[in-house]
């Protein structure tokens, strides 16, 4: 059960991380240079220096030892009833997504200002069409293209937080599995927790490679 709920870490903090820092490059665009726009930076350069490990036991403390807002990970539950239970789940996701909406964030400005700087992009302002419909039909879906690059190499960090995460809070993991294992000499059980960890970062790295296909059409794999 250890894989299953270390999916689920990661998949929901990979959810959070895009649903998250997306909306808030594209914010940032229409708001550079702004105070606003200075604030999200500031932010973002904090949460992206920040250890895990760190943020984890400050929200620890904070939110479930000391307010009780949240509860500790019930090591029995599947995956799936952890998923369900938000007071359970959320500091985890939020420690492990913080770091990762940090720089999907920044890259995402970083991509949509040379996105609506583009040829294509002035001359469909030139005629006439909104500032929505120019950001999201036309400079959003090309900036796309970089930033699911990023998520693709971001990966094996993402699943290194996990490791982190996932003893801080005493989650029921992959990564707590493989500490444990450290801890007790068990070669077998590290090795094993490794290959497998390997082997879901290539997957999901290929899974990258054919979203390209699906964001941009003029891309096509196979025949030239």
């Amino acid at each position: 059960m250890a894989l299953p709920r270390s999916l689920v870490l990661v998949g929901l903090s990979l959810l959070v991380a895009i649903f998250t820092a997306l909306p808030l490059g594209v914010f940032q665009t229409v708001r550079r240079n702004k105070p606003s726009d200075y604030v999200f930076t500031g932010l973002a350069f904090t949460f992206y220096a920040l250890p895990d490990f760190v943020l984890g036991v400050v929200l620890l403390l904070l939110f479930e030892d000391h307010y009780h807002v949240f509860t500790p990970i019930s090591q029995s539950e599947s995956p799936w009833q952890i998923a369900a239970n938000w007071r359970q789940i959320t500091l985890p996701v939020l420690t492990l997504s913080a770091t990762s909406v940090a720089a999907f964030s920044r890259y995402a400005r970083s991509s949509m200002m040379d996105a609506i700087s583009e040829d294509y992009v002035r001359t469909a302002v030139s005629k006439g069409a909104g500032q929505l419909r120019v950001l999201f039909r036309h400079a959003f879906r090309n900036a796309l293209i970089p930033i699911i690059t990023l998520i693709g190499l971001s990966l094996p960090a993402i699943a290194g937080g996990a490791v982190i995460t996932e003893v801080v809070f005493n989650y029921p993991g992959m990564g707590l599995l493989a500490v444990q294992g450290a801890d007790n000499n068990d070669v077998q059980l590290v090795v094993g927790t490794t290959i497998v960890a390997t082997v879901l970062t290539v997957i999901g790295s290929l899974l990258a490679d054919v979203l390209y296909a699906v964001v941009d059409p003029r891309i096509r794999y196979g025949r030239h």
